[in-house]
């Protein structure tokens, strides 16, 4: 069974809905902002791997993901190595990093969602996502969203259903 749910579903002072998580690691934050930046650290734990033109209007190219086509995005913001966030597919993605001393790093994903019925679906998906970058941070290796069928999304997905997050967006490769 997949650890307890992470994720936040809230409204944004812009009326916007988001979800939002939050981790600290065992790193100082430049090492956790490659995380988030590097394509080759990013392919590892992101659901598609992002190659990330870092400066405001930037180009993000996003590739690898079988359940959907190459594509593109524009970085919205940048602040080495604090914030980054980008848009992709009429959603936003924002990671921001703060010290919590000089080893410690708080990590929040928010995303921003284009539509409220994607809630349920992107949360169960970022909870696989976070669980690789979790073990990344550790030195440690998890499959995440390259898993295929043995990822834990469903699990995941049925517990926010359970939660009462918005659903009923299409999931991409999937009969669910």
């Amino acid at each position: 069974m997949p650890a307890e749910l992470t994720g936040t579903y809230l409204t944004l002072d812009d009326g916007r809905p988001a979800v939002r998580f939050s981790r600290v690691y065992d790193h100082p934050v430049h090492r956790v902002w490659h995380f988030v930046t590097d394509p080759d650290e990013l392919a590892g734990w992101f659901p598609s791997r992002a190659e990330i033109d870092l400066r405001p209007g930037g180009t993000v190219r996003f590739t690898g993901d079988p359940n959907m086509p190459e594509s593109y995005g524009t970085v919205l913001a940048v602040d080495p190595p604090r914030t980054l966030a980008f848009d992709w597919g009429g959603d936003e993605i924002r990671f921001d990093l703060a010290p919590e001393g000089p080893d410690r790093t708080r990590f929040t994903l928010t995303h921003v969602l284009g539509e409220v019925d994607t809630a349920a679906r992107n949360s169960a998906g970022w909870e696989v996502c976070l669980t690789a970058l979790d073990a990344k941070a550790r030195g440690e290796r998890f499959q995440g969203p390259h898993a295929g069928v043995t990822a834990p999304w469903r699990e995941y997905y049925r517990r926010y259903l359970d939660a009462g997050l918005p659903s009923g967006a299409p999931v991409p490769g999937a009969d669910a």
